[in-house]
């Protein structure tokens, strides 16, 4: 029988593992549900694919970098999955609105409707650097209250 240190040893190992495996399997699982077709035949992620590509020649470099401005808080490992996920949003609202190029507003629309409340306080924060007024978006941040 196992006695003394190694027994805890093994039994925190055990649970480390367990821990790991259960967050690994996490967001393996959240990945695999947006790949899921939807009932129009396209996934989450086509659709952002989708309208990244029909959008691409809509972008400057001012809009480009503001975009990378934004997403600059995102811990590095996540930051090309939130950055992709914005851009999809802003490119939705441009092909809905039928647009000609890419502007600071869509970028700020697309920013707020593409992430999570809690991520809100940081736009904000950029704004205010940049002098951007954020007040006309007050709309849409008390909308995904």
């Amino acid at each position: 029988m196992l006695t003394g240190w190694f027994l805890w040893f093994i039994l925190f190992w055990v649970v480390f593992l367990l821990v790991m495996m259960s967050i690994g399997g996490f967001f393996m699982f959240r990945k695999f549900l947006k790949r899921l077709p939807k009932e129009d035949g396209k996934s989450e992620l086509d659709w952002q694919e989708y309208y990244i590509e029909q959008t691409r020649h809509l972008w400057s470099e001012k809009e480009k970098e503001l975009l990378e401005d934004l997403v600059r808080p995102v811990p590095e490992l996540f930051r090309d999955v939130a950055r992709q996920k914005i851009a999809g949003k802003i490119g939705e609202l441009a092909l809905q609105e039928k647009v000609n190029r890419i502007t600071e507003d869509l970028v700020v629309r697309g920013y707020i409707l593409a992430t999570p409340k809690r991520d809100h306080k940081f736009l904000m924060k950029a704004l205010r650097e940049k002098q951007i007024d954020f007040t006309k978006y007050e709309h849409l941040l008390a909308k995904k209250s």
